[in-house]
């Protein structure tokens, strides 16, 4: 009784293991999974396939995330360094442009959708990461606080430049940042990116008052 007992327990176990073998598929690999993603996309207005394609910089934050390993120190600064070489300053020299216009991108979160036309204006959505202007009390907390940014850092040109370049390309400054390439991905112009400064900088803007 025992001996039989034993023998059905151990069939039972047997079919168990074979059930989760054939219920356990391989994993897809990288380049299955992107075909995958591209096959399940069309191309619309301003959505566009290429944003599937990673650059190097975002495909090594991808791997960094994906084992939850930091970047090689070597790795971090070189990627940042490049970012940082692709920043493209005002050819005019003239840095801020209508605090005003930038608060009404600051606000906006249009742009770039499968709704929205080719080359219509996009904006730069920064109240979903942070608190801009204190008055405004819907703000995300992804990204630091804003409040105040001029009036604590004052307008040197040092301060002026690494502004600019932070909103033209985060990567700059920290390579696997979650903050968009406003001027580098050509989601903002270079006067929507002057306007943005001016919101951050000029006294005159509510946000250093």
């Amino acid at each position: 009784m025992k001996t039989k007992l034993l023998l059905t327990l151990l069939a039972s176990i047997v079919i168990a293991s074979c059930a989760t073998v054939a219920t356990s598929p391989k994993a897809p690999s990288d380049a299955e999974v992107t075909a995958a993603l591209k096959a399940s996309f069309k191309e619309t207005a301003s959505a566009k396939i290429d944003r599937l394609d990673q650059s190097e910089l975002q495909r090594a934050c991808s791997v960094a995330s994906e084992t939850g390993k930091d970047l090689d120190p070597k790795v971090r600064e070189a990627l940042q360094a490049k970012s940082l070489a692709s920043v493209k300053y005002p050819a005019d020299g003239k840095y801020l442009g209508d605090w005003k216009r930038g608060e009404a991108i600051a606000q906006s979160g249009r742009g770039l959708q499968f709704s929205d036309a080719p080359g219509a204006a996009a904006g730069g959505n920064c109240y979903a990461c942070h608190q801009v202007d204190k008055a405004e009390i819907s703000h995300g907390n992804i990204g630091p606080t804003l409040w105040n940014y001029g009036k604590l850092r004052g307008n040197s040109e040092a301060i002026v430049k690494y502004t600019w370049a932070r909103v033209w390309n985060s990567h700059a400054f920290n390579a696997c940042a979650n903050m968009p390439r406003f001027g580098d991905a050509g989601i903002l112009t270079e006067a929507q990116i002057k306007d943005v400064m001016a919101l951050l900088l000029d006294p005159e803007s509510p946000v250093n008052k």
